[in-house]
């Protein structure tokens, strides 16, 4: 098996032979990570481009605002509302796909405009385990996946990230909220932002790594398994209740599996 060190080698010369980079960033771990070794190897010819939209909460925005700021990257903002795509709110088993092909359309624009000669993302070897469309309209359209070029896996980026001092090498793993919809269920701009709270509540009550699914109007809590006693407890029990009945949830659950990607995903794709 390739060493760790090995692979970073291979990561930055990969990106090295690349030229120039603009790198799609939403500030999760696999992206800063990429972004971080790309400006190291690159310096200004790279760019951040990072999509705005309902289903990118606001937290998530300016942690990667901050990000670019404080490593001194230009970072491009690029409006992409994915209700706005035709089929998208009644959320098809290839929902991911429509909003990526939309999503590098428009990177592909921008990163033209300033001269820069590929696109990359982050995903790294872990994503291959899950179903992922959207990485059909990645090949499409010629995007590049450096991490997975070097063979990296999620445990891999958070330990370099953390040698490296970045503040995401600990940071939850976070998808779209779209992602929390079942699909066949219509996505609307209410239930998003109902979902936007629910999880939000939770990260401010101090659990590490959530996911609020919604079916109908029940939510299905997921979390790492180690958090039930504490969610459990009657106080936070029921203030999470009457804070999601304030947001517009009729029933309140927990997943007894805990958290994990892609559960949407556990009923046939």
């Amino acid at each position: 098996m390739t060493g760790l060190s090995e692979k970073y080698e291979k990561l930055q010369e990969y990106l090295r032979s690349l030229g120039s980079v603009a790198v799609a960033f939403s500030g999760g771990v696999d992206s800063s990570f990429l972004l971080r070794v790309a400006h190291d190897v690159l310096g200004d010819r790279v760019i951040a481009i990072t999509a705005t939209s309902r289903s990118f909460p606001e937290r998530e925005l300016k942690e990667a605002e901050d990000f670019c700021r404080q490593n001194g990257i230009r970072q491009i903002l690029v409006p992409s509302e994915e209700l706005n795509i035709e089929g998208f709110r009644q959320n098809p088993k290839n929902r991911c796909y429509l909003c990526k092909h939309e999503l590098f359309e428009k990177i592909w624009a921008i990163t033209k405009e300033n001269g820069i000669d590929t696109v990359v993302e982050g995903s790294n070897m872990d994503d291959n385990n899950d179903y992922r469309p959207g990485m059909i309209a990645v090949r499409e359209l010629g995007v590049k996946s450096p991490l997975q070029e070097a063979e990296f896996c999620k445990a891999e980026i958070r330990e370099l990230s953390r040698e490296l001092g970045l503040p995401t090498w600990d940071k939850q793993s976070f998808a779209c909220l779209s992602s929390r919809f079942v699909y066949g269920e219509t996505i609307t701009e209410e239930k998003l932002a109902m979902v936007d709270r629910a999880e939000q509540l939770l990260l401010d009550l101090g659990f590490h790594q959530v996911r609020v699914r919604i079916h109908g109007m029940i939510a299905r809590i997921e979390i790492v398994p180690q958090d039930f006693e504490k969610i459990m407890a009657e106080d936070v029990r029921n203030n999470i209740y009457l804070k999601f009945r304030s947001f517009g949830f009729s029933y309140v659950t927990l997943d007894l599996l805990g958290y994990r990607t892609g559960s949407m995903n556990e009923m046939g794709v």
